[in-house]
């Protein structure tokens, strides 16, 4: 979790609902049974100060300076933490992610497990079914000579960046947490939203109240 954020200012820390950001996700991680240990990689001294204040339960690892600017990858910072957290397997998702259900990393977990014999690793996905093209007006996958309807396209998978579950080998020899053969885990499109933007603060924010208006 980042303490500095270009587009959307401070959001990891920022109060979205009934709580700051990185709540969201950490609340629902702890209430996961199937998952042992909770870990936080920081450089922020807030949500440091915060977490250690309110969910003790939760490990801090401490960023290192070489691996805060922003032009480091996630796979060089998960490599760092993976090093100094022993464990068969880590499930990594970010708190921009306050959507993303227990039940659905409960079922992620239970998939790969169950499937582990032929994946070494899995990733969520959202299907899309829409006209795409490239930049120079190609299509890319449909035919513009024969129209069909866009719930008929094959569905091309975008990765979501919400659940990724791999071994410390797939990380340290592909410098990747996608192995080589890598499960799918496809997610409702709703719950996949990734804060980005000040306009996927605004939705997640407006489909949270909705959640909690919603009779239990």
């Amino acid at each position: 979790m980042r303490h500095f954020s270009r587009r959307v200012a401070g959001k990891n820390y920022r109060v979205l609902g009934d709580r700051p950001l990185h709540r969201h996700i950490l609340d629902t991680l702890v209430a996961v049974a199937a998952i042992h240990e909770t870990i936080v990689d920081t450089d922020s001294p807030q949500i440091t100060r915060e977490i250690e204040e309110q969910l003790p339960q939760v490990r801090i690892v401490q960023r290192p300076e070489h691996l805060r600017s922003e032009m480091i990858t996630m796979n060089d910072i998960l490599i760092n933490t993976v090093r100094q957290v022993e464990a068969d397997y880590y499930l990594q998702t970010h708190s921009t992610n306050p959507l993303l259900r227990e039940e659905t990393i409960s079922h992620a977990i239970d998939l790969f497990l169950e499937k582990r014999d032929q994946h070494d690793s899995l990733f969520s996905v959202t299907p899309l079914q829409t006209r795409l093209w490239s930049a120079d007006g190609r299509a890319l996958n449909h035919d513009p000579d024969n129209l069909i309807r866009t719930q008929d396209l094959e569905p091309i998978m975008e990765e979501n960046s919400c659940i990724y579950i791999f071994s410390r080998s797939v990380l340290e020899e592909r410098h990747n947490r996608i192995g080589k053969r890598p499960l799918t885990f496809v997610m409702d499109p709703a719950e996949a939203l990734d804060i980005d933007t000040e306009v996927d603060w605004e939705v997640a924010r407006a489909r949270l109240a909705v959640a909690d208006e919603q009779p239990v």
